[in-house]
């Protein structure tokens, strides 16, 4: 009988795909990850339906399962029918998630949310304005019982909220432990709340948290030290989008500000580090020359995402540009995406229109090989 997540790839051109690693305190069978996929099909209390247990179980042949994004408090809310990790009920569903997984031989981390500004007060407690760092409106859709809608003008955040949150951040890693994850995923890119700090797009504030790059990046580090205070940092990775252009995204230089993020975050010895290489927008091929002088500048694991084919994967680990590579709407379509690859064998299709919230359809019904 084969080990769960332990294939033999049929081109050996593949083989560095599905050598064990280390990340950090966690040891996996491969390197193919599965990318966090918001679904939109967690209960309206943010607890995580029923069938999201069979879900990551089909999908815990990955090396390792980053769980859609969670989020870490009620105002963290952006999106209609996501999960959270800060209540009782959310943490006893999650637990029968992950003992799914690990049943079947898998690992998986929770990716740890807070959206910040790209919200609407439809989604809140009370209605009310979402949080971010300063009182800047983003360009940007959020998806509600409406449909997409724009987001609602946000408050900036006082120094108590602040402070609130990043304790909300510890409680959540707490709590994702409690319930049985491997570790966690700090959420840091794609235009959501410590993005926001980071950027001087959406950060204008003239305290502690806002001006210099080293005053913007203190929120991100203040929430890192708040984790790996209450988790081991060989159980923390983080996900950055230093050339991100979703959310109304907006940094004037951000090769410098994120060599100096990645400079701060090389002091935690972290489990991993996660670039958004390619999403959305095309990156150029001068950004993706700069997020490689980035990542070069990372003492850790470096684990990229982006439309990476198999075998642009394999010859990116093979040749010392990554350690493992997660991908995204592949495992949506393919839940055993490992096993295809290494059999050579074609993948499914997805379809777009099943992304986001329903049922059933477009979410556990893609067929595995026969």
């Amino acid at each position: 009988m084969s080990q769960p997540g332990v294939f033999t790839p049929k081109d050996p051109k593949l083989a560095p795909l599905f050598a064990p690693l280390s990340v950090g305190d966690i040891d996996v069978p491969n390197r193919v990850f599965m990318a966090p996929l918001t679904r939109n099909r967690a209960q309206a209390d943010g607890t995580p339906a029923e069938m999201a247990v069979e879900y990551y179980r089909q999908r815990a042949g990955a090396g390792l399962i980053i769980s859609e994004a969670t989020q870490i408090s009620a105002m963290g809310k952006g999106y209609l029918d996501t999960p959270g990790i800060h209540e009782e009920a959310h943490v006893e569903a999650w637990k029968k998630i992950t003992d799914a997984v690990h049943d079947a031989g898998g690992h998986i981390v929770l990716q740890l949310w807070h959206v910040g500004r790209i919200s609407h007060s439809s989604l809140l407690p009370d209605g009310a304005a979402p949080l971010a760092p300063s009182a800047i409106k983003a360009e940007a859709m959020t998806f509600t019982a409406n449909g997409f809608e724009p987001t609602s003008a946000p408050e900036a955040m006082t120094l108590d909220d602040i402070r609130r949150t990043i304790d909300d951040y510890a409680n959540a890693a707490a709590n994702a432990i409690k319930a049985g994850f491997d570790g966690v995923e700090i959420h840091g890119a794609n235009g959501y709340l410590i993005n926001q700090f980071i950027a001087d797009g959406s950060n204008t504030r003239e305290d502690d948290y806002g001006g210099s790059i080293e005053n913007r990046l203190r929120f991100l580090r203040e929430v890192t030290e708040a984790v790996t205070s209450t988790i081991p940092a060989g159980r923390t990775g983080i996900r950055l989008s230093p050339y991100g252009k979703v959310n109304d995204l907006k940094e004037s230089d951000p090769q410098a500000t994120f060599s100096a993020a990645i400079a701060e975050l090389n002091r935690f010895d972290l489990a991993y580090l996660h670039f958004v290489e390619r999403f959305g927008p095309e990156t150029s091929e001068g950004e993706m020359a700069a997020l490689a002088q980035l990542a070069r500048e990372w003492n850790g694991l470096f684990i990229p995402n982006g439309r990476f084919s198999a075998e642009e994967a394999a010859n990116w680990i093979e040749g010392g540009k990554a350690d493992a590579v997660s991908f995204g709407k592949p495992f949506i379509s393919n839940p055993d995406l490992p096993a295809r690859f290494a059999a050579g064998v074609g993948l499914n299709p997805w379809h777009d229109d099943t992304f986001y919230g329903g049922g059933a359809e477009g979410y556990t019904d893609y067929p595995a090989m026969s």
